[in-house]
């Protein structure tokens, strides 16, 4: 057995399960992000309970691909750009960046602004000041802080988005009702609903997740003192358990909440006749009257609290991404003036985040659509990770299994079925 598999392998033995678990319970929660919570609102107080079903079909699609993508980084150690760099043609590598980093923006401004929204409506403090304190303390925290600790304060923060699941409780929802809209599933076939549901594919199926997983499983063998880019020749079992125990706990993690956030606002707000809620920030302010204090709070601290966990995620998977193509060193775990292009992609796109903000776009309804455009732009992506991690020349003896390879196909498959039956209809 060689050092590489050993030591892999040592690092998938922790002492507890909360231990054992990193990139993929982060990539999870990172999921739900602001963008998320807004379009599980629009989503649970359109519709009512009728989109609860989808938490169950997009659990085995998004597991599907997020293994495939952390499989990818742990088996070469390299992350995905590095990989379509080496295996496909100039315009694809960079094409495939465009997308991220045109999602990415979009989702990142977005996160800020509805993040910013929510503390100014719970603190009366104007939003765009509190807009620009989240970037510097978001760029502080990821310029002057380590790998390690990084991930020491995204797995703690993880555990806000429980916020949602005690919000429901409080919520007091029709159980009969919820238990039906769960197993039975209903379609309208109408632009709303696809637009809703190219959004709810979008947001649980982001193509920064793609990105950011993989570089993750390569950080954390840099970060247990593995040479990046050494591919493991022979697949640890061990390491493939652990992975695939972290990224499973992650993926039903993430779709737990997005069930609770569709089934709180269904409660609430559909329920009273509330409609017309675009935002996470008028999902809390509804849920006040109709659920009482602690729904408020929770929803809104929740929003806070993805917000500060997905924006780090969005703007370090663009920079990752673009890194990795030019062939840059990047790596969080080494300061600005090591990695000088990686940083400065970051601070480009939590800029640009940023002038989305001042800009009057409305970051109310860029919560929602930035997950449209996330939905619409992920197959192609979906698309080169399943070639890849089926390519024995790329993933050597450790391709992806047949069951996830097909359920990649079906995953790339139904959201380019949604998204153009949302261009159709």
């Amino acid at each position: 057995m060689s050092a590489t598999t050993v030591r892999v392998r040592k690092r998938r033995e922790p002492k507890n399960f909360f231990d054992s678990l990193g990139p993929g319970l982060i990539t999870g929660a990172a999921d739900d992000d602001p963008s998320g919570i807004s379009t599980y609102s629009v989503a649970g107080a359109t519709f009512g309970y009728a989109t609860l079903w989808t938490a169950l079909i997009t659990f085995p699609l998004m597991t599907a691909v997020q293994l495939m993508c952390a499989r990818l980084g742990l088996v070469t150690g390299r992350g995905l750009a590095h990989g379509i760099r080496l295996r496909y043609s100039c315009w694809v590598l960079w094409g495939a960046c465009a997308l991220l980093a045109v999602a990415n923006i979009t989702n990142l401004g977005a996160d800020l602004g509805g993040m910013a929204e929510v503390t100014g409506m719970i603190s009366g403090i104007s939003p765009l000041p509190l807009t620009i304190g989240y970037a510097v303390l978001i760029i502080v925290l990821l310029f002057w802080s380590s790998y390690r600790h990084i991930v020491r304060i995204f797995k703690w923060l993880t555990l806000v988005l429980f916020a949602y699941v005690v919000a429901a409780f409080l919520a007091r929802p029709d159980w009969h009702a919820v238990l039906i809209s769960s197993f039975i599933p209903h379609i309208s076939w109408n632009r709303e609903f696809f637009s809703v549901l190219v959004a709810i594919l979008g947001t649980t199926i982001s193509p920064y997740l793609f990105f950011w997983h993989a570089a993750q499983e390569v950080e954390d063998q840099r970060a247990n003192g593995l040479a990046p880019g050494r591919k493991l020749k022979v697949p640890d079992a061990g390491a493939i358990r652990g992975l695939r125990t972290d990224v499973l706990s992650g993926m039903f993690f993430s779709n737990v909440v997005m069930y609770f956030i569709i089934l709180t606002t269904a409660a609430t707000l559909h329920a009273h006749g509330k409609n017309d809620i675009e935002t996470a920030k008028q999902a809390a302010q509804a849920l006040l009257p109709l659920a009482g204090n602690g729904a408020y709070w929770l929803f809104s601290l929740g929003v806070i609290g993805t917000g500060m966990l997905g924006v780090p995620v969005l703007a370090g998977s663009c920079a990752y991404a673009i890194a990795e193509a030019a062939a840059w060193r990047g790596t969080l775990d080494v300061p600005p003036r090591r990695a000088g292009g990686f940083y400065a992609v970051i601070g480009a796109a939590m800029a640009v985040g940023l002038v989305l903000n001042f800009a009057h776009l409305n970051a109310v309804r860029m919560l929602f659509w930035s997950a449209v455009v996330n939905g619409v732009l992920a197959p192609p992506l979906i698309l080169l990770v399943v070639l890849m991690t089926s390519d024995r020349r790329v993933m050597g003896p450790a391709v992806a299994p047949r069951l996830i390879r097909c359920l990649g196909w079906i995953t790339f498959i139904a959201m380019a079925a949604a998204a153009i039956g949302m261009l159709v209809t």
